[in-house]
């Protein structure tokens, strides 16, 4: 079932075991996040401003240097880009994109300002909206070694993982239904 993000602005399928995290915590007006409830994993949605001075996969680029700069990823080593493709947007519900670009990744994070740093599998897709002034970025953080003097080292062991393949059915029903959100 689609869920409203952004006021009704906007609607998306979200995958199971999701937690909106803003009844938890206090998140970013430009911000939506979920986290999955058994897993570390979660699924952040934003709304950015569009950056004109980087072209499509370039800009794919700079938003993961960015969230690497924000997760405290930046020393040698702590990141990588292993690939940027553009999708098709056959493939997508979001028409009025100029262009989606899917990056896939990897940064080294700590949680909360732990010392022990977790490797996350960075999973972004960027939608370009040049005529709202807006890029979109859509990413799903996706835990794959646990350091064992990390918070995280307590999870789950019987919890059920998000796959690449919900995270496809996000960016596959992500819907505008409101212009006005972009003022």
């Amino acid at each position: 079932m689609a869920r409203p993000l952004f006021g009704g602005a906007f609607s998306v399928v979200i995958p199971p075991n999701a937690q909106d995290i803003s009844e938890l915590r206090q998140i970013p007006d430009n911000q939506e996040v979920f986290a999955n409830s058994q897993t570390d994993q979660s699924i952040v949605i934003e709304l950015l401003e569009y950056q004109s001075q980087v072209q499509d996969a370039e800009a794919a680029r700079y938003h993961f240097d960015d969230v690497a700069a924000t997760n405290g990823a930046v020393e040698s080593g702590s990141c990588e880009i292993r690939g940027v493709e553009q999708l098709s947007q056959s493939q997508l519900s979001l028409q009025e994109c100029s262009s989606a670009w899917l990056l896939s990744g990897a940064q080294l994070v700590s949680k909360f300002n732990e010392q022990a740093k977790n490797t996350v599998n960075i999973h972004m897709c960027l939608f370009r909206l040049p005529q709202f002034t807006t890029d979109i970025l859509v990413t799903f953080n996706d835990p794959v070694c646990i350091n064992p003097l990390s918070s995280s080292a307590a999870g789950n062991v019987a919890a059920v993982p998000w796959t690449l393949q919900d995270f496809q059915s996000v960016l596959q029903s992500f819907r505008l239904l409101n212009h006005g959100v972009f003022g």
